[in-house]
């Protein structure tokens, strides 16, 4: 049998069996979501949001270095890699600082690799915000990033 075609018949039995504890009421969504921090993705100011994650006093350093183009022309999908040079990180955030809801991103992690690549989505130009919680401490860096409209500049 062929690894595709082992893998596809995995996938598709693990969904059935996730469909079955969900039909039988033994998997209720909210325990799915459980660690959703509502209060931080809510947020429609920075402040509010870095209190809601525990970032208040994030102190700036140069071992988070966040990728991301001098200038977006489709703020609909904007490139961000986020390079952490540090040990023990748990938590990743990033923050697009204009947007209505600024909190974009709340990953949990083990074993972090030190990189990361994802897409985000930005209202104008702004900060990008990456802040890292690692080894009990929190830390923070940020790029501009200008977002032109439609690609023509404005």
């Amino acid at each position: 049998m062929n690894a595709l075609r082992r893998n596809v018949l995995k996938g598709t039995a693990g969904v059935g069996a996730l469909s079955v504890a969900a039909a039988a009421g033994l998997l209720k969504p909210g325990q799915v979501l459980a660690d959703w921090n509502q209060a931080a993705f809510d947020a429609k100011k920075v402040p509010d949001a870095l209190a809601a994650i525990g970032a208040s006093s994030a102190a700036n350093t140069d071992n988070i270095i966040v990728k991301a183009p001098d200038i977006a022309e489709n703020g609909a999908s904007v490139p961000i890699e986020v390079t952490v040079n540090m040990p023990d990180v748990d938590s990743i955030y990033i923050l697009a600082e204009k947007n209505v809801f600024p909190l974009i991103v709340d990953f949990k992690v083990t074993d972090f690799g030190g990189f990361m690549a994802t897409r985000i989505k930005m209202a104008q130009t702004a900060d990008v915000r990456v802040i890292a919680k690692a080894g009990g401490k929190v830390w923070t860096a940020a790029k501009e990033v200008k977002v032109t409209i439609g690609g023509c500049g404005g």
